[in-house]
């Protein structure tokens, strides 16, 4: 069982950043794969990223390549998305999830967070 809590969203101006954390208990949780997911109003959850359980894989949608960057510290249960030239096309709200192996499709993960909002004025 793996319990996720994201925190770090906000209001930011366009070409702002944000860092968000995404806090996990768990005794899985080193072996988990992790991703980020927003979802904006009236739209589909969307992916964002992906990380391998090692931190060594990752995988970024193509809107946020070059802008976002994921991480992970195992030992501190963390996976941190560091949002940076924001755009107001990026509001959304955020989500964290666990599962197996990482991947584009959120069926794949297990486990999510509540979600944190995330708003950038233009």
């Amino acid at each position: 069982q793996v319990q996720l809590v994201e925190s770090g969203g906000g209001l930011v101006q366009a070409g702002g950043s944000l860092r968000l954390s995404c806090a996990a208990s768990g005794r899985t949780f080193s072996s988990n794969a992790m991703g980020w997911f927003r979802q904006a109003p009236g739209k589909e959850r969307e992916f964002v990223v992906a990380i391998s359980w090692s931190g060594g894989n990752t995988d970024y949608a193509d809107s946020v390549k070059g802008r976002f960057t994921v991480s992970r510290d195992n030992a501190k249960n963390t996976v941190y998305l560091q949002m940076n030239a924001l755009k107001p096309e990026d509001t959304a709200v955020y989500y964290c999830a666990a599962g197996p192996v990482p991947g584009t499709v959120y069926r794949l993960y297990r486990y999510w967070g509540q979600g944190t909002q995330v708003t950038v004025s233009s």
